[in-house]
């Protein structure tokens, strides 16, 4: 079968490579839709460590089930279906507790950081544990489907707010996952949400996804919260970068007692406002891909709580991958998600 092979950093081959053979309790998909995710762009050149050529990338993904071990009991060939990013063991306490994304043995697909390497979607087929497989409803195109990875990571960052009825929200950061945030904040219940991001462009698309406000300059964002809120402050805030003055934007607009979820991790280290998160007893809380809420992102995109138009930038044949890389990696301005089609 063919595949992209990421062979050196800043290199990407179409190849041809043995076609993965499923296990007792694996489901072989025929790759339809694979999203190029920011962090594939990262292990591109070697910056994130986490892609060690050789490598098939490619972790959002959807297709057709091709074949099934004989331990499947849930799908058969013909089913559309997507699947985790993450493979946990299932056995381990945190699996066992239900934090299957925090699982002693996780491996991500498309990842090859050194202690394990898993093959992505980059390619044809891929076979893939079953208990790591949903079904696509027949409302979602697979190349929506595709986004119900990153999608899945917004909703989990919502979930872990606890956000409630009319609660009022910021999102600092409008990439995709800052946008996808937005709408499933949306679809929680928030009353109001106020996004940020110093790109023009990304602030109208968040204001075409559903925020109330898109602003710019720190400054101006805490002028307007203060006129939104009475001077109260906002009740959860969401950090889509990882650095440190989105950080300090999102505190400085919350309310006494409100909670930040940080969702991006671009830095290593920040530094934070301390004595602002003790004396305001803010809650600060970390969020890791998703944990189950595959089957959520899905309802979301089926019942159209959640609108992908604008956001998928183009939708190409595997063949083109390659050159689409090369022009997100340099940054090409308005280019957000791009679909590859094996």
């Amino acid at each position: 079968m063919k595949a992209m092979v990421l062979t050196a950093y800043r290199e990407l081959e179409i190849k041809e490579v043995p076609q993965p053979v499923p296990g007792r309790h694996d489901v072989l998909v025929r790759v339809r839709a694979c999203g190029i995710c920011g962090s594939d762009v990262h292990g591109y050149d070697g910056s994130s460590g986490r892609r060690i050529p050789p490598i098939v990338m490619g972790h959002e993904a959807a297709g057709v089930v091709e074949a099934v071990g004989p331990e499947v009991a849930r799908f058969r060939p013909g089913d559309r279906v997507t699947f985790d990013s993450t493979i946990h063991c299932g056995e381990c306490a945190f699996c066992r507790a239900g934090q299957i994304n925090l699982c002693d043995r996780r491996q991500v697909i498309g990842v090859s950081p050194g202690e394990y390497r898993r093959d992505g979607a980059f390619a044809e087929a891929l076979a893939v544990p079953e208990r790591i497989v949903c079904a696509v409803p027949d409302a979602v195109p697979l190349e929506h489907a595709a986004m119900a990875e990153p999608l899945s990571v917004a909703v989990h960052a919502v979930r872990r707010a606890r956000v409630q009825p009319g609660d009022q929200a910021i999102v600092v950061g409008c990439g995709m996952i800052g946008l996808l945030t937005i709408q499933a904040a949306r679809a929680a219940g928030c009353s109001k949400v106020v996004a940020v991001d110093l790109d023009e462009s990304r602030r109208a698309q968040a204001a075409r996804v559903g925020a109330d406000l898109a602003l710019g300059a720190a400054d101006a964002v805490a002028a307007r919260v203060t006129e939104l809120t009475g001077g109260r402050g906002l009740d959860v805030g969401f950090e889509a970068v990882g650095a440190a003055a989105p950080i300090a934007t999102a505190v400085r607009a919350l309310r006494k007692g409100g909670t930040l979820v940080l969702i991006g991790n671009v830095t290593p280290r920040v530094e934070v406002d301390l004595q602002a998160i003790v004396t305001r007893e803010l809650s600060v809380l970390g969020t890791c891909a998703s944990c189950g809420e595959y089957p959520e992102a899905l309802a979301l995109l089926a019942k159209g709580a959640v609108k992908l138009d604008g956001l998928i930038s183009a939708v190409s044949p595997l063949a083109e991958g390659p050159a689409w890389f090369e022009r997100l990696y340099a940054g090409e301005p308005g280019l957000m998600k791009v679909i590859l089609q094996p």
